[in-house]
């Protein structure tokens, strides 16, 4: 059993299109379980995902770390996958999560994005994470490990301590401690489409220098509310 983890904020106008993506799947619908944790949207986000989900519930935990915590101690699954409300994955996408945790030595898998509001610019800006990605995981000094492209072996990600509930850099830092318990690997074929519009709304550069900022400072700080942004 795998268990998708969707944390969603206030995504009426998103979540329908991501959560159908994950319904129609080259696996079987009983192989895997769909859970949306929501931060206590006030539009009809929670309506919508339980047309889809297995399970809709408001997090008890803070910020988007807790709300994929909250998902996991609530799932099934041997192995524990998260994404955005705001993503598209692509229908292959748990077939190839379920396949790279075949060898047992790993622990966790993650791979590349594409936008989905598609131009030059934003093509241009994802390459550059991806490159980015792809530079620190082959050299083995860091993983940039998104947490709407991730996926977890379940034992070993609890013993890890899950994620850091902090205001960004949750998704990078946890991997850092997920090397300590097994194998990662970067799927380069595990494509997820990935919402652009915070970039477009707030500016590349600005949204860019105020993630490095936050992460810069220990992932939480007075200065910049990042994660309580409200995007178009």
């Amino acid at each position: 059993m795998i268990s998708v983890i969707v944390p969603s904020f206030n995504e009426e106008e998103n979540i329908a299109q991501c959560l159908v993506s994950l319904s129609h799947q080259t696996v079987d619908r009983t192989g895997y379980e769909i859970i949306v944790v929501d931060g206590g949207s006030t539009d009809k986000t929670c309506e919508i995902a339980r047309k889809y989900a297995d399970m809709v519930f408001i997090q008890t935990s803070k910020k988007v770390g807790g709300a994929r915590n909250d998902g996991a101690m609530a799932s099934k699954g041997d192995i524990i996958a998260t994404t955005d409300a705001d993503c598209i994955l692509p229908s292959d996408w748990i077939e190839q999560v379920r396949n790279a945790f075949a060898d047992p030595a790993v622990v966790q898998v993650y791979g590349p994005v594409y936008p989905i509001e598609d131009s030059i610019g934003n093509r241009f800006s994802l390459f550059l994470a991806n490159t980015f990605s792809r530079i620190g995981y082959y050299s083995r000094t860091f993983y940039y490990t998104l947490g709407c492209n991730t996926a977890f072996r379940r034992d070993a990600f609890i013993k890890a301590g899950m994620y850091r509930c902090i205001d960004a850099g949750d998704d990078l830092e946890i991997a850092m401690r997920m090397k300590d318990e097994g194998k990662i690997r970067f799927l380069g074929g595990l494509n997820v489409g990935f919402s652009m519009r915070r970039y477009q709304q707030y500016g590349t550069l600005k949204s860019l220098y105020e993630w490095f900022y936050i992460v810069a400072h220990g992932g939480e700080t007075q200065k910049y509310a990042y994660s309580q942004k409200k995007y178009k």
